[in-house]
């Protein structure tokens, strides 16, 4: 009974913190930067707006990612004529039921497989013709290698939940697991790197962990998201700035006032300690996730099909007029805003 009672007595604090923590406008990246936006409108005595964030295009569907992967294969009499040799073994494994329905990271294995195997087999081969055949098969199975490794990867089914858009905004706070994803793509690039020059004698084993990897994680989808919402309202934030120092100065004469005190201490207790942090968290995000993942799509433009080509250059270039490029033009932009502002007073800091 004396426990029973003092939940009870406890319950109205409890249902109060929970209360209390709802309401925290910083517990939460988008409202914490809504309530800088009203913050320093209101310390400015300026007006502002919140301006629509847009919405970001989502990954192009498989049918625009996935490439046709030409067939070359061998005919039957040069298939049987083989015999004894490891081609055979690889080639069969092809025409089998399995074979003819493999996933795209199977068929990328496979396509290695029978350019080793084949090249190995070659000399071999007693007759003429069927050796100028497998040399042919060879030399078409190179070509079309950029192919597989472009199906293997961004055609692959398992990558759309990365770049979900149904789980929010990049978090506050670190995450379990980014670290090992951004291991993962960084050992992605470095797997396929031997691929893109050519050289076939890799292990492509830990393909399929890292796909798995893929569907646990949201971080791309996230960061982009994030980097979105961020440049949505550091402009926001820029233009109630920049409306106060189009107008009636701050300060006059250089000299700070009761008012440029609260500006600064707004500016330190908010974009400093709390915007700022976010701002350098998303950054370190970009660079470890995003950045690989450019690299990964990067390495392979001459296959890229056109439709992912645009979505490309909006949300994984870093240059350009990327979504990247255009929040390090928002955030250079802002500080320097609030420099000029600060300047006025006499407080400007060295950021």
């Amino acid at each position: 009974m004396r426990c029973s009672s003092a939940i009870e007595r406890s319950l109205p604090a409890l249902l109060m913190t929970l209360a209390l923590a709802g309401c925290n406008p910083f517990s939460a990246p988008e409202s914490m930067m809504d309530e800088y936006v009203e913050r320093t409108a209101r310390v400015l005595d300026q007006s502002y707006q919140l301006t629509p964030i847009p919405a970001t295009d989502p990954l192009p569907r498989r049918r625009e990612r996935v490439l046709d992967m030409p067939a070359v294969e061998l005919g039957m009499l040069d298939f049987l004529s083989l015999f004894g040799c490891e081609l055979q073994v690889v080639a069969g494994e092809r025409a089998s039921v399995l074979g003819r329905v493999m996933q795209p990271a199977n068929r990328l294995r496979y396509e290695v497989r029978f350019i080793n195997a084949a090249q190995e087999c070659l000399p071999e081969i007693d007759d003429k013709e069927l050796r100028s055949d497998v040399a042919k098969a060879v030399e078409s199975k190179r070509k079309s290698l950029p192919v597989a490794i472009w199906n293997a990867t961004w055609g692959v089914e398992e990558i759309e939940g990365l770049f979900t858009r149904t789980e929010g905004l990049y978090p506050l706070a670190p995450g379990a697991g980014t670290a090992n994803l951004s291991t993962d793509l960084e050992s992605l690039n470095a797997m396929l790197m031997p691929l893109w020059q050519g050289h076939t004698d890799v292990s492509l084993e830990q393909l399929g962990a890292i796909h798995q990897q893929w569907q646990s994680h949201q971080a791309a989808g996230q960061l982009i998201l994030a980097a979105r919402m961020l440049i949505t309202r550091l402009d926001d934030t820029s233009d109630v700035i920049e409306s106060r120092l189009n107008g009636r100065p701050l300060c006059l004469d250089g000299k700070p006032n009761n008012q440029s005190d609260i500006v600064q201490n707004t500016f330190f207790s908010v974009f400093i300690e709390r915007v700022q942090p976010y701002l350098a968290r998303v950054r370190r995000g970009r660079d470890d996730i995003i950045r690989p993942l450019e690299e990964l799509a990067e390495q392979q433009k001459t296959v890229m099909p056109e439709a992912f080509g645009s979505w490309y250059g909006q949300y994984l270039k870093l240059d350009g007029d990327s979504l990247w490029a255009r929040l390090d033009a928002s955030q250079q932009r802002h500080v320097e805003l609030w420099q000029r502002q600060l300047e006025q007073c006499g407080l400007r800091p060295g950021m």
